[in-house]
């Protein structure tokens, strides 16, 4: 049955794709956000070691997104060019996950840091692979910024939930004063893997697609890449998600490191920063998703950046004891919340506005050019924050580190990321899609959709005649 394009979204799709985004962020957040800590203090890689090996793996970071996005644009099948991959993925995706804590080359350094490469490129792949269509999907799913907003609301805090996951058992399980690993660690993740992959291979049971977008003809990679780079844009807007990703990167890797060897918190007391954020970005979430109608994706983005910068800022000076550092944590949340509502309508626009110039629907290759802009940060973020650290004084095998070190994790952790989201804001305000010319032209782009819907009947109706 053809799903005629209606911009109202089932309320089943949209607990279906956020339940889909929990256990993705829940996977990919955990491994991402805790491995460098995992090997760094638990198995003891040198951290020089540990940046070198991000710094290799941005490479493939860079390469293989574009490909793998353009890859699915072409594919067909009965049930879409993009749901099998989360169907098919989800199991394969929990596999990896498990894998990634089970180092199989050996305890040496050398052994470590083989083991550490080849995590990142092989749980990158499949992560990549189920995580382009997660992030595109929504652009195809809804049209205007108020339906794609009310998605994002669900993909928000249902996603912030499986961040949440990400965090708090890393944190409660690897953080103490002690460098051994907590024999429940593994366990746990072993159950986080098996439970992601279920709610992903049911959820994918809920999701539809336009299927006339499988009828158009593909873009060849170069001729793709070439398109993007046209859309001006999307280059405005790359240039501030690139700055920003470096600090949000660092936010979920360098926590680890604040809250055990500045705050010197462990159990249950090293998860209540995170809840602080987390509670304080369900709320705002809500909060900015209700706004957006108001006052335009491109000003609530630009809060977003501009509190962050603001409250990673005043965290530096104040964050270095436990309740002021709390009062500044329900900051970040709000400035985080404002950006990750507007975040994936802003690129459904950026896709809209590419269907404008190139008459087609390109879903996964712009999350594939995204990521070739701004996955080297994540890369770039893992390296800096530890050569910051590293040039203060952080010594892994201490569990007390001197007041420099400390200093040096502040700068790292809170200084940067300010000095990073101020700029990423400053670009940003370039950005030109927004206001009553931009509404007009989304009309303009909803009836293109209805006529592509209409010649897509019509082309199965001759189909059936032959």
């Amino acid at each position: 049955m053809v799903k005629v394009i209606n911009d109202k979204i089932p309320e089943k799709t949209k607990w279906a794709f956020g339940f889909i985004g929990t256990a993705s962020a829940a996977l990919e957040g955990t491994v991402f956000g805790s491995i460098t800590f995992f090997y760094n203090i638990k198995l003891g890689l040198d951290s020089g070691l540990i940046g070198i090996a991000w710094i290799i793996f941005g490479f493939w970071n860079a390469i293989n997104d574009p490909i793998f996005g353009i890859l699915e644009e072409r594919t067909k099948t009965k049930i879409g060019r993009r749901i099998p991959y989360i169907r098919y993925g989800a199991f394969i995706y929990g596999f990896l996950f498990i894998l990634s804590w089970f180092p199989f080359f050996g305890s040496s350094q050398t052994a470590l840091f083989l083991n550490f490469v080849v995590v990142l490129f092989v749980f990158d792949t499949i992560y990549t692979l189920v995580g382009l269509v997660t992030y595109s999907l929504p652009a195809e799913m809804a049209i205007t910024a108020k339906s794609r907003a009310n998605l994002g609301v669900y993909t928000t805090i249902l996603g912030a939930l499986g961040v949440l996951v990400s965090m708090a058992l890393p944190m409660f399980l690897l953080t103490g004063k002690t460098t051994q690993l907590d024999p429940a660690f593994r366990p746990v993740m072993i159950i986080v893997g098996v439970v992601s992959s279920i709610i992903m291979f049911v959820g994918s049971f809920f999701l539809y697609e336009n299927e006339y977008t499988q009828k158009e003809e593909t873009l060849g990679i170069m001729d793709s890449l070439k398109a993007c780079l046209k859309n001006k844009p999307f280059l405005i807007f790359e240039s501030s998600n690139f700055l920003f990703t470096i600090g949000y990167t660092i936010l979920l890797s360098g926590i680890f490191y604040y809250i055990q060897f500045v705050l010197q918190l462990a159990d249950f007391m090293a998860m209540v920063p995170l809840m602080v954020v987390f509670l304080s970005l369900f709320i705002f979430t809500a909060v900015f998703s209700f706004l957006v109608p108001k006052y335009g994706l491109k000003k609530i983005q630009l809060f977003g950046l501009l509190f962050s910068a603001f409250a990673f800022l005043i965290s530096f000076f104040v964050a270095e004891v436990l309740i002021p550092a709390l009062i500044v944590f329900s900051l970040i949340g709000i400035g985080m919340a404002a950006r990750v509502v507007s975040e994936q309508p802003i690129m459904g626009d950026l896709i809209d506005y590419d269907e404008t110039l190139t008459g087609k629907r390109r879903e996964t290759s712009y999350a594939g050019i995204n990521a070739l802009f701004v996955k080297p940060s994540i890369s770039i973020a893992n390296w800096l924050y530890l050569t910051i650290f590293t040039v203060y004084g952080f010594d892994e095998t201490l569990n007390v580190q001197s007041d420099h070190a400390k200093v040096g994790i502040m700068i790292g952790f809170f200084l940067v990321p300010s000095i990073l989201f101020l700029i990423a804001g400053i670009l940003f305000k370039w950005y030109p899609l927004h206001g009553k010319e931009w509404d007009s032209k989304k009309e303009e782009i909803s009836k293109i959709h209805l006529q592509k819907e209409k010649d897509y009947l019509e082309y199965l109706k001759i189909s059936k005649k032959e």
